[in-house]
């Protein structure tokens, strides 16, 4: 029932994709706002309760109700499964963007590739060459592709896959959004949530990584994994993008003094080296690394499948 879940959802979300900017999305983001907004008192361990609370208050619910469609009818919990996995996978939640600056930047327009990475990244890209765009858009592609579509598979092939996948959308969400300098009031409330979801993310990363290296330049992403994944500031990000660069015979990362200005705390790719360090392997971002990043994407998510089939035909022969 897993692989046949994730699967509709997939065809799903092919048909009627779902925005980022969507209704149930705007709520668990007011949710967790209003919550902020009540435990936040400056101390850490008001931050683990608030974080407690809007995790359970929306796994909790989920749980019951898979349990309750579980007795009732197997056809009702798949249809359940089915919904979650719909809300909780994002793998065309920003693809427009992504489809139109790989568009732009193959016509040659890059004021519209500037304009459309801005309006995504919310970072002033101004004066920014072609293949900075290209490099940024192609590591935020491949982060984001890992939180919305590879990191929930993981967590949904657990017992009451359903509640562990909306536990990982919840928890990556409050990780960002309790951690953003424009609106947390107390840096110490949102420690316990992005150390949180290190840990969360710990494991879906590194299978995300070891997919990247399947299935494309094996030896080169796991050479770039080994020694490369240390640069950036944010552990899982480094693993992912040396790993997933590697594959492609891509070199990804920047200087630290650029970075910043240019990705979200969530997604900056940080050369803690700085810039006169040994430099990766691979070729400089160009226009033809968003079509290979799309390549090595839909490699993955067919090996992703793949894995899960041969999971549930040995479940069901067991």
């Amino acid at each position: 029932m897993t692989f046949l879940s994730i699967l509709f959802a997939l065809l799903i979300e092919q048909l009627k994709p779902l925005r980022a900017d969507n209704p149930i999305y705007t709520l668990v983001r007011s949710f967790s706002a209003r919550v902020e907004n009540w435990f936040n008192a400056g101390h850490a361990h008001h931050g683990q309760l608030g974080w407690a609370f809007v995790v359970l208050s929306l796994t909790v619910p989920t749980a019951l109700v898979y349990w309750i469609c579980l007795h009732i009818s197997i056809f009702l919990a798949f249809a359940w499964n089915v919904l979650i996995v719909y809300l909780t996978l994002g793998f065309r939640h920003y693809s427009h963007y992504f489809t139109s600056i790989q568009f732009a930047l193959n016509t040659g327009d890059e004021v519209t590739a500037r304009a459309l990475l801005a309006e995504w990244t919310k970072q002033d890209t101004t004066g920014m060459e072609v293949g900075e765009i290209s490099r940024i858009v192609a590591e935020r592609a491949l982060i984001t592709t890992h939180r919305n579509v590879f990191g929930v598979f993981f967590w949904f092939l657990m017992p009451v896959g359903p509640a562990c996948a909306v536990m990982y959308r919840v928890a990556e969400h409050l990780a960002r959004a309790w951690n953003e300098p424009d609106h947390m009031r107390s840096e110490v409330f949102g420690r316990f949530a992005e150390r949180a979801f290190y840990w969360i993310d710990w494991l879906p990363a590194r299978f995300t990584a070891a997919a990247f290296a399947v299935v494309g330049n094996f030896e080169d992403a796991i050479y770039a994994w080994r020694n490369f994944a240390g640069r950036w500031q944010d552990e899982a990000s480094g693993i992912i993008l040396s790993a997933g660069g590697g594959a492609m015979g891509v070199r990804f990362g920047t200087a630290v003094e650029n970075v910043t200005e240019i990705l979200p705390a969530d997604a900056a790719t940080v050369d803690s080296f700085g810039a006169e360090s040994e430099i990766p392997l691979g070729e400089a971002p160009s226009p033809r690394t968003l079509q290979s990043t799309v390549g090595l994407v839909w490699r993955a998510l067919l090996l992703w499948m793949f894995v899960l089939l041969l999971l549930s035909f040995a479940v069901w022969l067991g």
